[in-house]
């Protein structure tokens, strides 16, 4: 078997395990923040430690972790993993597209009446690889592992889209001058990687200094970390005879950084992020289009938009479904997409600096999440397992 593709199934794995950790953190803060506890918790986020409070620790440089970790990801898989040919990234690319274009449009339709709400188009493009995969490890055998590759793929992809909205169109006014450290900085990396330094030391310390300025210059602090990213090498240490690329720095960061984002940070910001108080809500939140433009976006936006555009490529002949897969399948994955959890959150926080709506799109994206959770594991869990010789009959 190709290193890259065991490299993948080792990612599935470990995203799988954090995935079912992250589920556990966020049922703990909706039960914390409806606790006697909650004033606590809340008080807590909001203290200072320094220069930021801790929930701006977690979110800008806990999360600049993570998105370092995206960036390798997303880079090693178009270099040398299972996006790197044009007829591999089809699929799960135009999959991914539609997933973000639905949600938004969804989300647009219901909220035209309100320009406060419209910054929040975003929030329901996004797929949380973690949960996803976490569901899916629940179900066993009854779903290949092309199918699971297919949604990492996918997932991969609808992460650089995140990366490339949020620089995009969830930046504040500019920092000339921090912008021009960040630049000068990212030459610098340049020319370590140009004549061929691979020790990770400078870079991870360049790295830091790139974060400072970046969370200066008006540009999301956590995007250093997918500039960082791309700047890591991705060739074979020197010295090392063997002909993969297992030994590259950015291999060895990505390994490194796993276990810790996938059991730690990401768990921690789930833990921070996803407690909401269920006190005031009423039977109007059901007319509440924020809140219900989220859940649709993500329940009904992920389903049309990732389904439909798999049928249209197949149908036409340009794709295949992923190997041993079955349509029922490929509908609960679909389905499956639809939980935004991590990515969703960290784009309604940039979205909307009011606490009200902050809460107002948490209840969309607990609901719309869990629901799309919810079915696509139930339709997944109907199909029949399949058992190893036909897998090898199939192949």
């Amino acid at each position: 078997m190709p290193r890259s593709f065991s490299t993948f199934r080792e990612f599935l794995r470990s995203e799988a395990a954090g995935g079912l950790v992250l589920m556990g953190a966020a049922v703990l803060a909706l039960m914390v923040a409806n606790s006697p506890l909650a004033p606590t918790y809340f008080a807590a986020l909001k203290a200072y430690i320094g220069p930021l409070s801790l929930l701006h620790w977690i979110n800008d440089a806990l999360m600049a972790v993570f998105f370092l970790l995206v960036g390798l990801e997303i880079k090693r898989e178009v270099v040398d993993g299972q996006l790197s040919t044009w007829s591999r990234r089809t699929l799960p690319g135009m999959a991914a597209l539609g997933g973000m274009i639905i949600p938004g449009l969804i989300y647009v339709v219901l909220n035209r009446n309100d320009p406060s709400a419209l910054r929040g188009w975003a929030i329901p493009a996004a797929t949380d690889i973690a949960f996803a995969l976490g569901v899916l490890s629940l179900l066993g055998s009854r779903v290949p592992t092309s199918l699971k590759v297919f949604l990492a793929a996918l997932a991969i992809i609808d992460d650089l889209g995140a990366v490339i909205i949020i620089a995009i169109f969830y930046t504040a006014q500019l920092n000339v001058y921090a912008l021009l450290g960040a630049l000068l900085v990212l030459m610098i990396l340049q020319a370590i990687k140009h004549f061929g330094y691979h020790r990770l030391p400078p870079y991870l310390f360049f790295g830091a200094i790139l974060w400072v300025l970046v969370l200066l210059s008006g540009i999301h602090a956590t995007i250093a970390g997918v500039l960082l990213a791309l700047m890591i090498p991705i060739v074979p240490t020197p010295g090392k005879p063997e002909a993969d690329h297992a030994t590259s720095p950015l291999h060895r960061l990505e390994h490194a950084l796993h276990m810790p984002v996938a059991f730690v940070i990401v768990p921690i910001f789930g833990f921070a992020n996803a407690g909401v108080s269920f006190a005031g809500i009423t039977p109007a939140v059901l007319g509440d289009t924020l809140a219900v433009g989220v859940a649709a976006g993500l329940f009904f936006g992920k389903l049309i938009g990732v389904f439909g555009a798999v049928a249209l490529l197949v149908r036409a002949g340009w794709a295949d479904l992923p190997a041993n897969a079955t349509w029922p399948q490929m509908l609960g994955l679909s389905l499956l997409c639809g939980i935004g959890f991590t990515m969703s959150l960290f784009i309604g926080l940039l979205a909307f600096e009011d606490p009200l709506m902050q809460d107002r799109v948490k209840y969309g994206i607990l609901a719309g999440s869990g629901l799309a959770g919810l079915a696509g594991y139930l339709i997944l869990r109907l199909q029949r397992p399949v058992l190893a010789g036909e897998l090898q009959a199939k192949t």
